[in-house]
């Protein structure tokens, strides 16, 4: 079996500032991975996200150091143990499910087992800004079923109240980006049961979240940052009720599924969340988003221009992309 492999720097501009606690991004820079076998294609993409120690360059150099596996015809499985998780190991993983479904003639729903991805309510995210500012962009969206505030550590209530005054039947998500401590955590609880918030989104540092084991939140809490792969759940379990399940954090959907029914077997709830990026990498977290309690796949409604035939936003409900795209043979 031999194969070529391609793999390039894509970027994507926004049509607004994505703001959040650590940052503002003004685009999205993807890997795209490309693996040709005979005449049948698949694709992949991986976003390196600096938080990880990730950098475009960093993710080109570890695809290449991989490149011999994936041209002998290396499995998915393979790649579990020849790369750590993240970017580079998602492009290579999603890739090889594309390949697989289209030279099979089988849709990766019907290789995993599942029913075909169907529109679904994901969250719209409203980007840190003043109150007033975050207000009005809410406004424009009110009527979606559920939103996410992105929220640091400078006057989280006076945010959070704007949203809530110009949503008020959303579900709201509130995500601090690691940018609150356990004092600010604790003081919030009686505000988020006020303001009927559905969701705490990692609130705290990833390594700074022990203190969480005993803890009984106003609402759940959901483990972002601090979890990766199914092996950190052993932790995870005892300070979280929620996993957010990322591909470019487990790299790929090989172990971002493992990470999906390893959690549920142990009675915590799931959702599925995304970086900042095209079609490409909804695609494939969409499997992961059908047994998932809350979904958070909106960065390809924030780039001026996505791929053909990705996924759509209609208030709030998101639409599979077309058929030929990811995943369908």
């Amino acid at each position: 079996m031999r194969r070529t492999l391609h793999a390039q720097h894509d970027r994507f501009p926004l049509t607004h500032p994505f703001r959040i606690a650590r940052g503002v991004k003004t685009a999205a820079d993807v890997i795209t991975v490309t693996i040709l076998e005979r005449d049948v294609t698949g694709q992949g993409e991986g976003v390196p996200y600096p938080r990880y120690g990730e950098s475009v360059e960093s993710t080109l150099a570890q695809i290449q150091e991989v490149r011999a596996l994936v041209e002998s015809g290396g499995e998915r499985t393979d790649f579990l143990r020849a790369m750590e998780p993240g970017a580079a190991r998602n492009a290579i993983d999603c890739a090889l499910w594309d390949l697989e479904s289209r030279r099979s003639g089988r849709d990766v729903a019907a290789m995993i087992g599942a029913p075909a991805p169907e529109r679904l309510p994901s969250a719209l995210t409203i980007v840190i800004d003043t109150p007033e500012a975050m207000a009005r962009a809410t406004a424009i969206v009110a009527h979606a079923p559920l939103l996410k505030v992105k929220v640091d550590a400078n006057d989280p209530e006076a945010q959070i109240r704007a949203v809530r005054a110009a949503a008020p039947q959303a579900a709201l998500i509130v995500d601090p980006n690691e940018s609150w401590d356990r004092k600010l955590v604790e003081a919030m609880q009686p505000l988020l049961a006020e303001l009927r918030v559905a969701l705490l989104e990692q609130p705290v540092p990833a390594g700074k979240d022990a203190w969480l084991e005993g803890f009984r939140p106003a609402v759940p809490i959901c483990a972002d940052e601090s979890v990766h792969v199914a092996a950190d759940l052993e932790t995870i379990a005892r300070r979280y009720q929620v996993v957010n399940v990322k591909l470019d954090k487990s790299g790929g959907l090989t172990a971002g599924l493992e990470l999906a029914h390893a959690a549920r077997a142990r009675g915590l709830c799931l959702m599925t969340g995304c970086m900042v990026s095209s079609s490409l990498s909804i695609a494939p977290a969409l499997h992961v988003a059908r047994m998932s309690d809350f979904v958070d796949l909106d960065g390809p409604i924030w780039l001026r221009e996505d791929r053909p035939g990705g996924v759509r936003d209609e208030g709030g409900l998101l639409n599979p992309p077309a058929a030929g795209f990811w995943g369908t043979a």
